[in-house]
């Protein structure tokens, strides 16, 4: 039996939420040392609280406190324990259809364990009650697994292009010039610049101009706000300059997007970019 040097990764496609048809606190170990099995047609989740072997497809893989593991449905399993063994998990079928992530079958979870146990344990106290709400707890537990190791993910701290994008997000309404944000982001202004258009595609102010204006096209479409208060909510405080920007991007002034919206047969949602 060979040991993998790098867990494996495996497709989980996380468009819609999870079907749970099992959750709660395993324990095992008491009486067996060994258990074997699999689940047809479920995906396993398990956070785990000790130290053990886990072997999936004839690879050896250890088992820690603060480990994560993830098995596609219809795989073979071998637990070998050292003892009482107690975890968490979830038994669940994935029914979206869309992109899938790749994600290690097995993880460190790291500074993200008290964050993944919380949301597992608030899913089997509700589930009996209310099992809607405790598949969005697993959903949301999934999505953070998956970004666990992704540039940026949250089981580390932002890097400077997510950093610099998560200020503009929370600030629209505010100042965001360029030196600024790298300084959020702990760069200086020309290394920001060059690693935005490297992740990006664009420069900083260009992404800027593009949220502002998405926001703004929403606002006005959809809500009732008026056009003075929609121009500040984006930080375009100047109507001259807000009226420019509404024509250089869509060809229409605000209050022609607003009433084009509202027309019988108008498009009356705004698509997310």
């Amino acid at each position: 039996m060979s040991s993998a040097a790098e867990p494996p990764t495996v497709a989980v496609p996380l468009d819609t939420p999870p079907r749970v048809a099992s959750l709660g606190t395993g324990v095992h170990g008491t009486h067996t040392t060994t258990d074997v099995f699999r689940l047809p047609d479920l995906w396993q989740l398990h956070l785990y609280t000790y130290s053990a072997e886990l072997v999936v497809g004839g690879l050896s893989h250890t088992i820690r406190p603060g480990r994560v593991s993830l098995v596609p449905p219809g795989t073979e399993v071998r637990y070998r324990y050292r003892g009482r063994s107690e975890h968490l998990f979830v038994h669940f079928a994935l029914p979206g259809t869309g992109g899938s992530t790749r994600v290690p079958l097995l993880q460190d979870a790291g500074a993200e364990t008290p964050a993944l146990t919380g949301l597992l344990r608030q899913a089997v106290a509700i589930a009996p009650r209310n099992p809607v709400r405790a598949a969005a707890e697993v959903w949301t537990a999934l999505w953070r697994v998956a970004e666990l190791g992704a540039p940026g993910g949250s089981a580390q701290a932002p890097g400077p292009v997510a950093a610099a994008i998560a200020h503009v997000e929370a600030h629209l309404a505010g100042p965001l010039a360029v030196p600024d944000l790298a300084r959020v982001a702990g760069v200086s202004h020309n290394h920001l610049t060059r690693l935005f258009r490297a992740e990006t595609g664009r420069t900083v102010v260009a992404y800027v101009r593009a949220r502002r204006m998405a926001r703004a096209r929403h606002l006005l479409r959809e809500s009732t706000l008026t056009v003075r208060a929609v121009a500040d909510a984006v930080g375009i405080a100047d109507l001259q300059a807000f009226n420019k920007a509404c024509h250089r991007e869509f060809g229409a002034s605000p209050r022609a997007l607003r009433a084009a919206a509202r027309a019988p047969g108008g498009d009356q949602r705004s698509p997310v970019p």
